[in-house]
């Protein structure tokens, strides 16, 4: 009859066979996962929280950060004006590494969003200002060779002005 008993009573839970980590034994796995997702500069300060890895980019494409706020107000001008231009806010699901997991649609840091467009147009766009730096250069350069009207020339090798083009280091005072 006993076993009659024993047999119709609730079975008991299988035991577990996985082994409960200690906290220390936990705090000692996050650590290394935290350590491994930093990098070789781990817990330094100085890395450039804007850097992005030129390699995670897709090919025919840029990325620039943009201006989102000021003093926490977004400018919706500014916003037309980068959309006009092509700029489009990189989705946070491009690159999940780089925003918490599911709660961000882009890709956000102290004010500024990171914005694509086609590489084609980012490189037309740096020629127009290359050429409107070197064009204001050359307009400095010819008012400085030409003296305002009512004073003397500057035909004499001693009153020329002379403009050297070059790139050499800065010497940094020391005090």
């Amino acid at each position: 009859m006993a076993k009659d008993i024993l047999k119709a009573g609730p079975e008991r839970p299988a035991m577990r066979t996985e082994k409960v980590l200690s906290s220390v034994e936990r705090a000692r796995l996050r650590a290394e996962q935290i350590r491994n997702n930093l990098g070789e500069n781990g817990l330094e300060d100085g890395t450039d929280r804007f850097y992005i890895d030129p390699d995670t980019i897709p090919e025919g494409w840029s990325y620039e950060w943009k201006r989102k706020l000021v003093y926490g107000q977004a400018d919706p001008a500014y916003e037309v004006e980068l959309s006009r231009k092509g700029w489009e806010a990189v989705p946070a699901s491009r690159h999940p590494e780089m925003m918490p997991a599911g709660k961000y649609e882009t890709i956000e840091r102290d004010g500024l969003i990171l914005m694509e467009r086609p590489k084609e147009l980012t490189d037309e766009a740096k020629n127009v200002e290359l050429r409107k730096a070197r064009a204001q250069v050359r307009s400095k350069e010819q008012q400085l060779e030409h003296a305002p009207e009512g004073t003397m020339t500057r035909d004499h090798p001693n009153a020329r002005p002379s403009i050297k083009k070059g790139y050499a280091p800065m010497q940094i005072p020391s005090e």
